[in-house]
């Protein structure tokens, strides 16, 4: 008798701890979002009279060429994304997945998982000083090797400026999908690895019909989390190069910041927003269903 009803009262006494967590959330993540929403029905000045305008603001988006222009480089930033930049950390979980050391399993896995704690910034400024077209990394060690044609302003010309956002982290290696990989590849359970050996498969037959069905449900995870974070890309356009030169380096996150601190535009702005919002929760919902067929 006692121990249902501890059973009943438990889950209330967890969601009282977890208030907190809910309070906080509503205050920083679902107030902003909703105010933003309201806005963008505004002509919203902050601290002075603002009129509202209707869907005025939408209607403006449908005819920024800038703001559609925006959305090709997100998608050559996505496309980049699931590709080379998924292809070279399953290689390299692979290889240390591959070692027989249990030692050098370790020791590789940290080294690679280790700059993870690093803060993002401090890589894009690295790749900065790297990029920089007098004192750079990359144009000294070119000029060195005799190759002073290949040297250039990587993220001063509109020809390889986009490519030189991309290229930052090269090779990529110590990133989250290295960890989801990994983790996926340590979960298989020896027994099927035993099997498949004295069946004689190889390392490639083993990738394809082992390791790789293994892991459908981290890469599912893994494309929902890179087209979300595609769609929130901007911090390291906007320490580098500000959306340049000549928006050969736009971004919809960028084009909502001009819009706001160098238009003025607030409820402008609120209304891009909002739309990146509504596409970011569209592909939330789009995880969860995949979520449940996976486990269904």
């Amino acid at each position: 008798m006692t121990s249902t009803k501890v059973r009943r009262r438990l889950p209330w006494g967890v969601y009282l701890v977890l208030l907190p967590t809910f309070a906080l959330l509503a205050a920083f993540a679902y107030y902003p979002a909703l105010n933003g929403m309201v806005h963008s029905l505004f002509e919203w000045r902050p601290g002075f009279e603002s009129p509202f305008v209707g869907f005025e603001n939408y209607l403006t988006m449908l005819g920024d060429d800038l703001w559609w222009a925006s959305f090709r480089n997100i998608g050559i930033i996505f496309v980049w994304a699931v590709t080379l930049m998924w292809v070279l950390p399953l290689l390299a979980a692979e290889l240390v997945m591959s070692l027989s050391s249990e030692r050098l399993r370790f020791v590789f896995r940290t080294l690679l998982i280790l700059p993870l704690a690093f803060p993002a910034v401090v890589n894009v400024l690295l790749w900065q000083f790297m990029y920089d077209p007098r004192d750079g990394v990359i144009n000294s060690l070119l000029r060195a090797v005799g190759l002073d044609g290949l040297a250039g302003n990587w993220i001063g010309d509109p020809d390889t400026a986009l490519v030189a956002l991309m290229t930052i982290g090269f090779p990529w290696v110590a990133s989250l999908p290295f960890l989801v990989f990994l983790s996926a590849l340590q979960n298989v359970p020896a027994e099927i690895y035993q099997a498949a050996e004295v069946d004689g498969a190889g390392r490639l037959r083993r990738f394809w019909s082992i390791d790789l069905p293994m892991m459908v449900r981290d890469v599912k995870l893994l494309f929902v989390l890179a087209v979300i974070s595609v769609l929130q890309y901007g911090m390291q356009a906007h320490i580098m190069t500000k959306g340049g030169p000549d928006n050969a380096t736009q971004v919809p996150v960028l084009r909502m910041l001009d819009a706001a601190f160098l238009d003025t535009s607030w409820g402008y702005a609120a209304t891009l927003g909002t739309v990146l919002f509504a596409l970011t929760l569209a592909v939330s919902l789009v995880a969860l269903a995949l979520g449940r067929k996976v486990k269904a």
